[in-house]
């Protein structure tokens, strides 16, 4: 359940990404969702991994946990050492 944290740029959208969706026919708040969703797609990923499941059999308490953690690690061993870097 420890994987390595991540690079920044691959948690979120890769240029490529952004640029189907900046093409995408879409309108401003249609884009900005549909990059969310992407993004969290790629992040639920991850969280499967994490706990070795399905990402269809994740839970709404281990996505909770999982967040939990992150952000833990984020406060005691600093930005660097956590997956998300916000």
């Amino acid at each position: 359940m420890d994987l390595p944290p991540q690079q920044p740029s691959t948690q979120f959208l890769t240029l490529e990404e952004s640029a189907n969706v900046d093409a995408a026919l879409l309108s401003s708040p249609e884009k900005f969702l549909t990059r969310l969703t992407i993004s969290s797609l790629k992040l639920l990923k991850y969280i499967a991994q994490d706990y070795d499941v399905p990402i269809e059999d994740l839970t709404t308490k281990q996505l909770i946990a999982w967040f939990e953690k992150d952000s833990k690690i984020r406060r005691e061993q600093g930005i660097e050492a956590s997956y998300l870097k916000w």
